[in-house]
């Protein structure tokens, strides 16, 4: 495990898409008893209760979440940034608050179930192989892709569903973020990849899902009293 001063963790929570549905954006929303972003932010510190959290939050969005906060009485260390126009430009403003020296982490808000071991095996490969570190499940659907006459067959074994967190050695990662933003960075190892940087695999999680639409809420709430009943 990385020592506690040399872990960082930026949470993007950004994003004001409403695609789950509600008033609010979806990292606002309650999951449980509590809004989805709580969640998330747990989850770190259960990890490492030493991390050095940036929180990247909707433009305009600080007062509400702080009312969120107060309302739950959860009351956490960390630095909160505004999000930029992309998921991109979040991620940049979150790095600008996070040491050279240190490893980094970025992770997605809706991704509230993400497990102390997933975090630890990220975190301990960056370090130990001073590379970016992409946790990916398998496909076990088929897949097709579209063709001039069509469609073929891919061979999902060939295919990896990627996963946050995503970790760095953070000099690494915020010299490769100093270009423009391009439509093709999906995500921080394509900005990684980019720059020349080396990308390596660990396990992900499948209960590491990305909370999207009401019907990820609805199997989140599932598991939430699948654990409550076990407890």
């Amino acid at each position: 495990m990385t020592t506690n001063q040399q872990q960082s963790i930026i949470i993007v929570a950004g994003g004001k898409g409403l695609r789950a549905g509600g008033d609010f954006p979806k990292q606002f929303q309650v999951l449980g008893i509590e809004p989805m972003l709580m969640h998330t932010i747990q989850a770190f510190y259960d990890y490492n209760p030493q991390i050095d959290m940036v929180l990247v939050l909707p433009d305009g969005f600080e007062t509400y979440w702080r009312g969120l906060c107060e309302a739950h009485r959860f009351y956490k260390p960390y630095k909160i940034v505004a999000g930029g126009e992309t998921r991109f430009h979040s991620v940049k403003n979150g790095l600008a608050e996070i040491a050279d020296t240190q490893i980094v982490g970025v992770h997605d808000a809706a991704r509230p179930f993400v497990t102390s071991s997933l975090i630890g095996r990220c975190f301990d490969a960056a370090l130990a192989q001073q590379c970016g570190i992409i946790p990916v499940i398998d496909e076990i659907n088929s897949m097709r892709i579209l063709t001039e006459d069509g469609s073929r067959i891919i061979d999902r074994q060939l295919l990896k569903i990627v996963q946050t967190p995503q970790v760095f050695p953070a000099s690494a990662l915020k010299k490769a973020y100093e270009v423009d933003f391009d439509p093709t960075f999906t995500d921080d190892a394509s900005v990684f990849e980019q720059s020349g940087g080396n990308i390596q695999f660990v396990q992900g999680d499948e209960i590491n899902i990305k909370i999207t639409t009401a019907f990820d809420f609805f199997i989140g709430e599932q598991y939430l009293r699948k654990l409550h009943t076990k407890r």
